[in-house]
C-alpha cells in the first residue's frame, strides 16, 4: 500500500465501509475429543485447530495491530471465517481446507518453518508470494486463494458483530465509525462532531430481525462475492 502511496487507514475507511454499515458441526482435531478451542478462545464451528491457527496468524497480518489500533486478530476475524464457513460461505470451505495447507507448505519449503512459527517479516513475505501468484500447491492459483482470505477477513474485521467478527466494536473504531443511530441530532450533522460511538449492533435495537449466524450472510456475498 505504501508503493502507491496509500496510508493504511486511508485504505483501512476505503475497504471497510460499506461493510461498517451493515449489519456446522464442530470438528475436533482427533476422534472423542470434545471442541478444539480456537487461537481465540471459544470452540471452533468448521475448522480445526491447525486450521484456525494458519488462519488467524493470515488474518493478523493482512490487518495488523499498529501505532493506530487493534487489527483483525483483535477483531476475531478469523472467528467469524471460521463460523460463516459452517454457512453462508460453505462454499468456500474446501477451498480454505486445501490453501490453508498449501499455505503452510509454502512457508515451510520457501522459509523453513510453518507459516505460525514465522516471525511477522517472513509471514509478510509468504503472503506477498500468494498475492503474486508465486506460491504453488494452489487451486487454481495463489492469488485466488490470497484474494478470498483478504475478503472475508476485511468482513470480519469491520461487519456487524453479530456474525462473531468485530469483537467488542474495534473494526468500526478503527474507522472512526459511531454505529447505528435511529435519531439524529442537529449537532450530529454539524461538520466532525465528533460522535461518541454508540456501540450496538443492529440486532440490538429490536427493528431488525437475527437471521442465523451461520445461515445468512447474503449482503455479504451480493457486496464481497465468496
Amino acid at each position: 500500500m505504501r508503493r502507491h502511496g496509500i496510508s493504511r487507514r486511508k485504505w483501512l475507511k476505503t475497504a471497510g465501509l460499506a461493510g461498517a454499515a451493515v449489519a456446522a458441526p464442530v470438528r475436533a482435531l482427533a476422534e472423542g475429543q470434545g471442541p478444539a478451542a480456537a487461537p481465540w478462545g471459544d470452540p471452533l464451528e468448521t475448522l480445526t485447530l491447525v486450521e484456525a491457527a494458519i488462519l488467524d496468524a493470515i488474518t493478523a497480518r493482512l490487518i495488523p495491530t499498529d501505532e493506530n489500533g487493534p487489527g483483525a486478530r483483535e477483531a476475531r476475524a478469523a472467528r467469524y471465517i471460521d463460523r460463516a464457513l459452517g454457512g453462508a460461505l460453505a462454499s468456500s470451505l474446501e477451498a480454505y481446507r486445501q490453501g490453508l495447507a498449501a499455505v503452510d507448505r509454502h512457508a515451510a519449503t520457501s522459509r523453513g518453518a510453518r507459516f505460525v512459527d514465522l516471525a511477522p517479516r517472513d509471514q509478510d513475505a509468504v503472503l506477498t508470494d500468494l498475492e503474486r501468484g508465486a506460491a504453488p500447491g494452489f487451486t487454481p492459483n495463489s492469488t485466488a486463494f490470497f484474494t478470498l482470505v483478504r475478503t472475508h477477513t476485511i468482513q470480519g474485521t469491520f461487519g456487524d458483530p453479530y456474525y462473531g467478527g468485530n469483537a467488542n466494536f474495534v473494526g468500526w473504531d478503527l474507522l472512526g465509525y459511531p454505529g447505528l443511530r435511529l435519531a439524529v441530532a442537529p449537532g450530529d450533522q454539524q461538520f466532525d462532531p465528533g460522535l461518541q460511538p454508540t456501540h450496538v449492533s443492529a440486532y440490538d435495537l429490536g427493528m431488525f430481525t437475527p437471521k442465523p449466524s451461520r445461515a445468512g450472510i447474503w449482503w455479504m456475498r451480493v457486496f464481497y462475492g465468496d
